[in-house]
């Protein structure tokens, strides 16, 4: 198995894999951001999902982490518009949230997030979701 000074995560053209972290808690981006960076990841962050509708737009991520509950517009209604645009239809998206409930997982399937992770999470959950839906071709 590579570490993560062996897998150095790279997208198109030799690019770092960029990642987006979604999530209105300051230290839930900075932690992620951290943990994200010191694993070889370029990393982009927002605040809310109307911010992070402008960053995929203009950033064009790898791959989305994105909070369940974030004010004025939620990331079940985010998730759904990101995949509901053709550009951005096969982005992984990865629904963050402080509750392991199977109707918020079911409700993430259905707005179109590809996995689910409850917070607070780890190190190897984080880093494992990103190597598992960024390792497929786009």
């Amino acid at each position: 198995m590579a570490t993560d000074e062996q897998h150095r995560p790279e997208a198109a053209a030799g690019a770092p894999v960029k990642v987006l972290v979604i999530d209105d808690s300051q230290t839930i981006r900075r932690s992620a951001e951290t943990l994200l960076r010191s694993a070889g990841y370029a990393v982009v962050t927002a605040a809310d999902g109307y911010e992070a509708l402008a960053c995929v737009v203009e950033e064009a991520p790898d791959l989305i982490f994105i909070d369940i509950m974030m004010p004025r517009l939620d990331g079940f209604q985010a998730c759904a518009l990101i995949k509901a645009h053709p550009r951005h239809a096969k982005t992984p998206v990865v629904m963050l949230s402080s509750k392991d409930g199977l109707f918020d997982r079911a409700r993430g399937r259905l707005a179109g997030a590809d996995d689910y992770l409850t917070k607070p999470f780890t190190r190897d959950e984080l880093l494992g979701a990103v190597r598992a839906l960024s390792a497929g071709p786009r």
